[in-house]
């Protein structure tokens, strides 16, 4: 669910960004665009991971060149003053808005999920990982730097969704707004396909080990992933049924928690995996300051947030009870027939 939550939200940003570019003011098409890029990766998925990995690179090699080249002419030519201390907010704010960066950096956990395609998972994968994690942190400090050494904070709210294609205006005019909305598109479509593309591996693995239901890891017309399908009907109600901006709180609290779980449960399996102690009690301790700051200085003003926070919660506990219980029970009929 909170990957879902993650697609659909890249997707509506999409969304806004083709209709900025295709519709101009007419925000009825938002959803339309957001549902379309959805329905076409998903059938990208479908048609195989390869050609899928082969689209993916040139979108990303694209996405890397362009922000690489908008974040020096932006930083080059920003007002030092915008970003002076006096403009900030309260250190609680600070750390409240960190909740949003967890959320932004939950997809990095798909390139786990890409180890049955690596001839050498073990050395590759913390090389991916960290090379993945360095190079967009590096990225998105440098694009935050120009964007808010460039705009008013004003400004930058009232943008919207489009504030990187508005921060680049003044320096390389029209065409600078142009070429970092085709960037956008470029990137939100990279964003919605990363999203979707696990969604096959990671039901077919949960099905083998009884975590989901058989049923997710079957092909319709055995070709398509069930899990895949289901994936994308979800992310298609919610980019198209919701709001996304009024629960993107619960995304990024749904994302904390996770973090935090994964970590907690990581400590009953440490002697098998060698991860560094220190290392995982600092996540811990990170994650669950940030989760709390944030409940104390943003959920707790949004009583429906936290609601549906806690039924998000309840939801999954239950399905995933209900499941292992009916799959447990299966099981023994099965082994007393025999």
């Amino acid at each position: 669910m909170a990957n879902a939550i993650v697609t659909a939200m890249v997707a509506v940003s999409f969304g806004s960004y083709a209709t900025s570019t295709f519709a101009g003011e007419n925000t009825a098409w938002i959803k339309f665009f957001a549902a379309l890029i959805i329905v076409v990766m998903t059938v990208l998925n479908v048609a195989g991971s390869r050609f899928v990995a082969g689209a993916q690179t040139v979108i990303v090699y694209v996405v890397l060149g362009i922000l690489a080249f908008f974040s020096v002419v932006t930083l080059v030519n920003m007002h030092p003053s915008l970003l002076a201390f006096s403009g900030y907010p309260s250190f609680q704010d600070i750390i409240s808005s960190v909740a949003l960066t967890f959320f932004a950096f939950l997809g990095f956990g798909i390139i786990t999920f890409t180890a049955k395609d690596l001839a050498k998972p073990a050395r590759q994968l913390p090389k991916a990982m960290f090379l993945a994690l360095g190079i967009a942190t590096l990225i998105y400090v440098a694009i935050a730097l120009g964007v808010f050494g460039t705009l008013t904070v004003d400004k930058v709210i009232s943008s919207g969704g489009t504030a990187i294609a508005v921060a680049a205006e003044p320096t390389l005019g029209r065409a600078g707004y142009w070429l970092m909305t085709v960037t956008a598109l470029f990137a939100t479509a990279g964003a919605t396909n990363a999203g979707l593309y696990p969604a096959q591996g990671l039901s077919e693995r949960l099905a083998e080990t009884g975590q989901f239901p058989p049923l997710m890891a079957r092909k319709a017309g055995g070709r398509a992933s069930n899990g895949l399908l289901i994936q994308a009907a979800v992310c298609l109600v919610l980019a198209v049924v919701f709001n996304l901006d009024s629960i993107a709180s619960i995304g990024s609290a749904v994302a904390l928690v996770i973090f935090t779980m994964i970590t907690a449960a990581h400590l009953r399996i440490r002697s098998e995996t060698g991860a560094n102690l220190l290392m995982l009690v600092l996540a811990i301790v990170a994650a669950g300051a940030v989760f709390v700051t944030f409940v104390f200085t943003t959920l707790i003003h949004e009583p429906a947030s936290i609601v549906t926070l806690a039924g998000i919660l309840v939801l999954s506990v239950a399905l995933d009870y209900g499941w292992k219980h009916f799959h447990a029970g299966r099981t023994k009929n099965v082994q007393l027939v025999h």
